[in-house]
């Protein structure tokens, strides 16, 4: 059996909302103004989102499976000369395998027991 390399992706509600409505998005506006779709690796999702979303409340957290991203997804040093996912193209909606709230439980996210 082969185990899937998941990699999240951390959205504001308008964010998924858009993803939703249509089918692909090249991100967030960090994503837009760097000119790719950042991700983070489980053990990098905490980090990411006290970085980059600290004290921000009703967020959704995507996992999606890095195999089935192709070509266009690199990985690249970024924080603390550590690989990062970057995808090269939209995201679409079809590859997202989950969405699940990410709660705002004094002051911290809280993360889903299962992220591998």
């Amino acid at each position: 059996m082969t185990w899937a390399m998941l990699i999240y992706k951390i959205f504001r509600p308008d964010e998924w909302a858009a993803l939703q409505a249509s089918g692909e998005t090249l991100g967030a506006p960090v994503d837009l103004a760097d000119g790719f779709v950042h991700f983070s690796t489980a053990a990098q999702a905490a980090e990411t989102a006290a970085k980059h979303f600290a004290g921000v409340d009703g967020l959704i957290l995507l996992a999606l499976d890095a195999d089935n991203l192709g070509d266009a997804l690199k990985w690249e040093t970024s924080r603390g000369g550590a690989l990062f996912p970057h995808l090269y193209r939209a995201l679409r909606l079809n590859e997202v395998l989950w969405a699940k709230p990410l709660p705002l439980v004094d002051g911290q996210h809280v993360f889903p027991g299962d992220m591998v």
